[in-house]
């Protein structure tokens, strides 16, 4: 059975835009997935990159582009969310609880947050909204509450572990029996080959 980390972030236009595809590339080849939230401006610190704000005017007017190109191509709504940066940590702190308890579908946990920020302009960073997502898709609302420790230990774990298997920007997957790394939305048709010949 393969196994993949997917390190990601709750509120990361470019995990958003991913959607279940990956989900769905895995479940095809039986793959295991290990969802590890991040923060992912620590992880720019950390291995030479910059925040998005903090780029080059060039490089933020062609982000902008491609977010409209992809969300037009995959036919994703991607709104300009109103909310200024959120804290990604309680709602990944939720996920990790979540997974921790194994008690349901991770994936759609994952995309419900961040759904909640990048269609329908929610601060996941709110307890009550943090509860409102958990509860909508299917897991207990206490989830977060129950689970905070753990989750902020984990946290910081999944970063440190982050660096050092190579990762550089989000979201990232890596097959942990090869060791191939794929980042970005638009590197999982590879994964997906990748899988075909690990079969």
């Amino acid at each position: 059975m393969v196994h993949i980390d997917y390190y990601l972030s709750t509120i990361s236009p470019w995990c958003y835009l991913a959607g279940d595809r990956f989900e769905r590339i895995a479940a095809r080849h039986g793959a295991v997935i290990r969802y590890r939230p991040l923060d992912a401006l620590q992880l720019f610190e950390r291995t030479g990159g910059k925040p998005p704000a903090e780029r080059h005017p060039n490089r933020i007017a062609y982000r902008a582009q491609e977010l409209a190109r992809w969300s037009a191509h995959l036919d994703m709504p991607l709104i300009q969310p109103t909310l200024p940066r959120l804290n990604a940590a309680p709602s990944s702190y939720a996920v990790i609880a979540a997974q921790a308890a194994q008690a349901g579908d991770i994936g759609a946990l994952v995309q419900a947050f961040l759904r909640a920020r990048w269609v329908e302009d929610r601060d996941i960073s709110d307890d009550g909204v943090i509860r409102d997502v958990l509860a909508g898709a299917g897991f207990d609302p206490s989830t977060a509450d129950k689970g905070l420790f753990v989750g902020a230990e984990q946290y910081g774990r999944n970063l440190d572990d982050a660096v050092e298997a190579g990762v550089f920007g989000l979201p990232f997957y890596i097959v942990a029996e090869s060791g191939q790394r794929f980042w970005g939305q638009d590197r999982l048709e590879f994964l997906d080959r990748h899988l075909a010949e690990l079969a």
